[in-house]
């Protein structure tokens, strides 16, 4: 596999689970059908948004099992999100995944340290890359600082890019800064794979050379995301399809963490089984979800 075929529209997947919370892996290949029959071109298992932090390693390696004996097309890409505070835990995992065939690790930096500095921070990534990626694999890092804690600088990321030209293919930019999303445009144009993770700024990450998405959304709206992407790359005009897709962010992020309120509306609107959550995330209002369904329903109509 080569960096360049991580592209386009990839899920932030929910992770099926009963109603106490304990992952039910036999719903992982529906999941993953579903999502590539909608328009997605990969699915990242495991993340913030599959709520991997909260599952054990052996919940994650269950996961991800399934998900590897499952993959609905030979050209659907499987990223894993493997990072954890523990460096051993990582490579172990991030060795998991790659092992069972996975195209690339989404890997969050050490996130209990927040003052760890970008010698720190380095060392750590590159004990991953050496450990864990193999020579064709692909290390995504993570910035989602509002919520780890923890920034990656652009020095960081030119600094791993050089010492590991192929493993170390880019990152998940989930910080929603356009400034952020401008200067790595600048300082790398094409040489890093930059997925947004934030919906809104699908249309301007584009215009600094983004490789693509990777959306709690996707899960719900992959066909308004897909028509988005092919209309931006191909000089079509995209403002209507992002309008949709701010409008339908706007409605679910009334109703709290994504992996709740999407868990609370896929049944309804996609027929997908009723999923239960880890705590500590708790299930939106009934009475929000019965107001905003109506109207995700009318914004997703023609793709329904």
């Amino acid at each position: 596999m080569t960096t360049s075929r991580l592209r386009g529209i990839f899920a932030a997947a929910l992770t099926p689970m009963d109603d106490a919370g304990r992952v039910r892996p036999q719903d992982v290949p529906a999941l993953l059908h579903s999502l590539a029959q909608r328009g997605a071109h990969g699915a990242l298992l495991l993340g913030t948004t599959g709520e991997g932090p909260s599952c054990a390693p052996s919940e994650r390696r269950m996961v991800l099992q399934a998900a590897a004996t499952a993959r609905p097309q030979a050209d659907f890409r499987l990223l894993a999100g493997t990072g954890t505070p523990s460096l051993e835990e990582t490579i172990t995992l991030s060795r998991t995944a790659f092992d069972l065939g996975f195209d690339g690790v989404v890997v969050l930096p050490p996130y209990y340290f927040r003052r760890a500095d970008d010698e720190g921070l380095f060392a750590w990534f590159a004990e991953v890359l050496r450990q864990a990626v193999p020579a064709d694999g692909a290390l995504l890092a993570y910035h989602i600082p509002q919520t780890s804690g923890v920034g990656l600088s652009l020095d960081l990321l030119a600094r791993l890019k050089d010492a590991f030209p192929r493993r170390f293919a880019g990152l998940k930019d989930s910080s929603g800064d356009p400034a952020f999303a401008a200067a790595l445009a600048e300082r790398f144009g094409t040489d890093l794979a930059v997925f947004t993770g934030n919906d809104r700024l699908l249309t301007w990450a584009w215009q600094q050379h983004a490789a693509g998405a990777i959306t709690a959304l996707t899960n719900l709206a992959a066909p308004v995301l897909h028509a988005a992407w092919d209309a931006l790359n191909t000089g079509q005009d995209a403002a209507a399809l992002q309008s949709r897709l701010n409008a339908l962010r706007d409605l679910m992020e009334s109703l709290g963490p994504f992996a709740a309120g999407l868990k609370a509306v896929v049944p309804d609107l996609l027929g997908w089984p009723r999923w239960g959550l880890k705590p500590p995330l708790r299930a939106p209002d009934p009475a929000a979800v019965r107001r905003a369904v109506p109207s995700l329903r009318a914004l997703l109509s023609p793709w329904l």
